[in-house]
C-alpha cells in the first residue's frame, strides 16, 4: 500500500472580530488542534502563525480553519507563505 507524502505548510490567518489574543484564546485554539501554530496579537489584530503537516496547501489550510473554528472564532485572511526555498 503506498503512503502519500506530507510535507510542512507555513501561512498565517488573521481572526475576524478580536482585537487581542489573551490567553484564554490561546488555549481554546490549542485545545481544538492548533498546537501546530503560533498566536499573537499587534496592532489589534490577531494573527495566527500555522507550521502544518499535510498533504497539499488545500489541506493544510482547510483544516487549520476547521480547528480555529472548533475555537469559536472566525478567520478573516488567509497569508501564505511563499512557495520558494527558505535560506
Amino acid at each position: 500500500m503506498a503512503t502519500v507524502a506530507t510535507q510542512v505548510y507555513s501561512f498565517t490567518m488573521i481572526l475576524s472580530g478580536v482585537s487581542e489574543l489573551t490567553p484564554a484564546m490561546a488555549e481554546s485554539l490549542f485545545a481544538a488542534g492548533c498546537d501546530d501554530a503560533t498566536p499573537a496579537s499587534r496592532g489589534g489584530i490577531v494573527h495566527i502563525a500555522f507550521d502544518r503537516d499535510a498533504e497539499s496547501l488545500g489541506d493544510a489550510v482547510g483544516s487549520a480553519i476547521r480547528d480555529v473554528e472548533r475555537a469559536g472564532f472566525k478567520v478573516a485572511q488567509v497569508e501564505v507563505e511563499s512557495a520558494g526555498e527558505s535560506s
